[in-house]
């Protein structure tokens, strides 16, 4: 199955695909399209961007739009008018922040989230490091006390990884107290070289999630 895609509409050409560069980081395989600027290169946005991106973006399972201001939005929202029913069907518009919504989307879309899943993912995300609500784990049955060994520590990569492959299993899983499937929490622990991750975890994938995360903390998240 193809993952959801992502459209980053922009009234800039250069921020639209720096936020695809920064968010293909962290998902690779995930349909990331730029829609910025106008169709003469200037400051602005371009119906015609939009549509064709659209469609480059959708690879059958749907796409999330995110943009930068609300005249994007509009922009956005006319490009649908002109969709038919099955198409328009496919397409959600994201509030969310642009980049910190592009990275939790791109994540969640790798992991295999639907369309409201992924939609979701965007507008949670800049409340996820300060405001989400952590799984109730009352009984743990599987956790590490784990070093992160490699240089820049749990930075937006390794959260990537983590998140995105902890959300595809059956389990409710913490690092530090925050959730292991939330890309943005883990980000906002801000932990380095050295410090040590407290992984908790339940559920009939405890064991196996618990494992992933040991072994890409030991590894170094392939980066020593």
């Amino acid at each position: 199955m193809s993952p959801v895609g992502l459209l980053i509409v922009s009234h800039s050409a250069r921020l639209a695909e720096g936020v695809v560069e920064v968010a293909s980081q962290m998902a690779d395989g995930v349909p990331l399209i730029a829609a910025g600027g106008t169709d003469d290169g200037g400051v602005g946005t371009s119906f015609e961007k939009v549509m064709d991106g659209i469609g480059a973006a959708d690879t059958g399972e749907g796409v999330v739009v995110l943009t930068d201001l609300g005249s994007a939005v509009m922009t956005a929202e006319s490009v649908l008018e002109f969709l038919d029913d099955d198409e328009r069907s496919r397409v959600r518009i994201a509030d969310a922040a642009l980049v910190e919504g592009a990275v939790a989307a791109a994540v969640a879309a790798k992991a295999g989230a639907g369309l409201d899943g992924v939609v979701r993912a965007a507008e949670e995300a800049v409340k996820g490091a300060e405001a989400e609500e952590p799984p109730e784990l009352s009984e743990p049955t599987e956790s590490a006390v784990l070093t992160l060994k490699n240089p820049l520590g749990l930075h937006a990569r390794p959260a990537a990884v983590l998140a995105g492959r902890l959300s595809a299993f059956d389990v409710g899983v913490t690092v530090n107290g925050v959730d292991g499937q939330s890309v943005m929490a883990l980000m906002g622990l801000g932990a380095g070289q050295g410090q040590q991750l407290v992984v908790e975890a339940s559920g009939p994938d405890a064991s196996r999630a618990v494992g992933f995360v040991r072994d890409q903390v030991e590894a170094g998240f392939g980066e020593l």
